[in-house]
């Protein structure tokens, strides 16, 4: 499908968005590094990962209706 250009800004933040948060996940579960951080710093980067998610289904929200 091809986008306006403000729209394919959008499509490309949510793909970017989605690596990064793919990335986060994978070093939050099995990572020795994750493992050795201070608690806080744990909730923290669970706390981002969570809201990194919602962004996300905001996103695809926005987009799903740009083809509505």
């Amino acid at each position: 499908m091809t986008y306006a250009p403000h729209q394919q800004r959008v499509v490309d933040e949510k793909t970017e968005l989605d690596d990064k948060r793919t990335k986060l996940k994978a070093f939050i579960e099995g990572n020795a590094i994750f493992a050795g951080l201070p608690e806080e710093e744990k909730e923290r980067l669970v706390r981002q990962h969570s809201c990194m998610t919602e962004y996300s289904e905001i996103l695809g929200e926005r987009i799903a209706a740009f083809t509505a």
